[in-house]
């Protein structure tokens, strides 16, 4: 089944994208430089990660435990 389809994957999806893309930031944050266009929308996920970093994590956190017991 794709993970557009299931919403616990479409979910873990959604958060490894942001947490990817801060993390990409982080290191070559030349990379992510342009706000507009194509990589905007990688800018903006890295953003997410960024200002969101507890509830990011907190809900990273929730749905490892997820994955694992359900």
């Amino acid at each position: 089944m794709s993970a557009l389809f299931n919403f616990q994957s479409f979910l873990s999806l959604i958060l490894l994208f942001i947490c990817t893309c801060t993390y990409v930031k982080m290191i070559f944050p030349a990379l992510l430089d342009r706000k507009i266009g194509f990589r905007g929308f990688f800018w903006k996920a890295a953003r997410i990660g960024e200002r969101l970093c507890p509830w990011v994590s907190a809900a990273c956190f929730i749905m490892g435990i997820a994955i694992i017991f359900f």
